[in-house]
């Protein structure tokens, strides 16, 4: 008798396959800081200045993007430290590449945005508080660094919003068409009800 049937816990191969309880949580919560943030960003620019809600909606954005950075580096750290599960087998090798792309260049932008957008605030004067509670660090303000970083927060939005969506469209492939169990990997195990 092996260890796993004494304990009581069956070793299930796809767990193997799994990524942990804590990369989930990162993935997950990412994912729905991302979500939330879009929508401020849309409105908070059409406001008019003065408009007291304004500050809500930028000290929201602004938070909601540092947390991201966090989180980013958070999951990157931990990725560092704990392997990425096994492909399943019989995936082909156009979309293990095309996964793996994705997930290089979203890590990237959710670094690239929130890093841009905080050197735009921190060095323009305007500053960041995070969710009303405390201020970040400003920088000596540099106009042309503000201009810069505000260009590169502008352009990267493009992309991200691309790569969600490609992101979205080939999770929702695996389930719908390919059936090979890939949302699975980052959600934790089922229990079947007897």
């Amino acid at each position: 008798m092996d260890l796993a049937t004494a304990t009581g816990h069956e070793t299930n191969v796809q767990d193997t396959l799994r990524y942990s309880a804590t990369a989930q949580w990162l993935h997950w919560i990412t994912a729905l800081l991302i979500l939330a943030t879009i929508p401020i960003a849309w409105q908070m620019v059409e406001m008019k200045p003065g408009i007291p809600v304004r500050t809500v909606y930028f000290t929201a954005h602004k938070s909601i993007g540092v947390t991201i950075l966090v989180l980013a580096l958070a999951r990157l750290i931990w990725r560092s430290r704990h392997p990425v599960p096994s492909i399943p087998a019989g995936w082909p090798r156009w979309v293990v590449l095309t996964a793996k792309t994705n997930h290089v260049l979203l890590y990237v932008l959710l670094l690239g945005m929130p890093a841009s957008g905080y050197l735009r605030s921190a060095t323009d004067g305007h500053g960041i508080s995070y969710l009303g509670l405390f201020n970040l660090p400003h920088l000596p303000p540099d106009d042309s660094v503000s201009r810069l970083a505000l260009a590169v927060h502008h352009a990267l939005q493009w992309p991200l919003y691309a790569l969600v969506v490609l992101h979205v469209l080939g999770t929702a492939w695996h389930v719908v068409v390919r059936r090979d169990g890939a949302l699975d990997r980052m959600l934790p195990p089922q229990t079947r009800a007897i």
